[in-house]
């Protein structure tokens, strides 16, 4: 792919992934938000965490089955999304619902445990982030891939999250755990067959 297509493709995906938040402002600017707009801006970011968490676990298995290995370029780009969207659900959570009340967030924390599921899974997107760049990448080796392989339990813990949060109505959290599970198993599949294949290769060499 040239640059300029490459250039496009992530302009667009950056409007896929920021028009959600013109949307959610016009919304609670227009009152269209309910009756409880607090908790419609949390639950709108929240799925904004796992709508973009799973299209940046999309793009390996499926630059692989399709071979594209230039949608590689925009995973980034979409995993910082995906933080960006926790970044925003945990301040609206801090700021619309405890106030800044530091000390009852802890005390959150430690009472519910659906929050103290999604803190962990904030924990290590946070830490996924900031070791991002490339040049941190490299000076990390490969212990960098070992830290990004912990996205995998966001994958989990995020759904769960969801899950644990309602009161009611679980299909959707159950839903979107059944899409990730499916997805990792995809992806653990693709990882086997390439095992499997280089493990050919070198014999028939040998």
């Amino acid at each position: 792919m040239s640059k300029g297509k490459l250039l496009a493709l992530k302009t667009a995906l950056h409007l896929v992934c920021g028009l959600p938040l013109v949307y959610l402002w016009l919304a609670v600017q227009s009152g269209a938000a309910g009756g409880d707009p607090v908790q419609y801006i949390i639950h709108f970011l929240g799925m904004g965490i796992l709508n973009t968490l799973l299209a940046t676990l999309l793009v390996s298995p499926l630059a692989r089955w399709q071979r594209w290995p230039w949608l590689m370029r925009v995973r980034r780009l979409l995993g910082l999304w995906s933080f960006t969207y926790a970044l925003l659900h945990l301040s609206a959570f801090l700021v619309f619902d405890l106030l800044l009340d530091w000390s009852l967030l802890l005390s959150e924390i430690l009472k519910r445990p659906y929050i103290s599921v999604g803190m962990v899974g904030f924990a290590v997107l946070l830490a996924l982030a900031v070791t991002s760049p490339k040049g941190v990448q490299r000076r990390m080796g490969r212990h960098w891939q070992r830290l990004h392989r912990w996205v995998y339990l966001v994958a989990v813990l995020g759904p769960i999250h969801f899950w644990w949060s309602v009161k009611s109505g679980n299909w959707e959290p159950a839903l979107y755990l059944s899409g990730f599970v499916l997805l990792l198993a995809w992806r653990q599949n693709w990882r086997t067959s390439l095992t499997l294949f280089r493990r050919l290769g070198a014999d028939r060499e040998g």
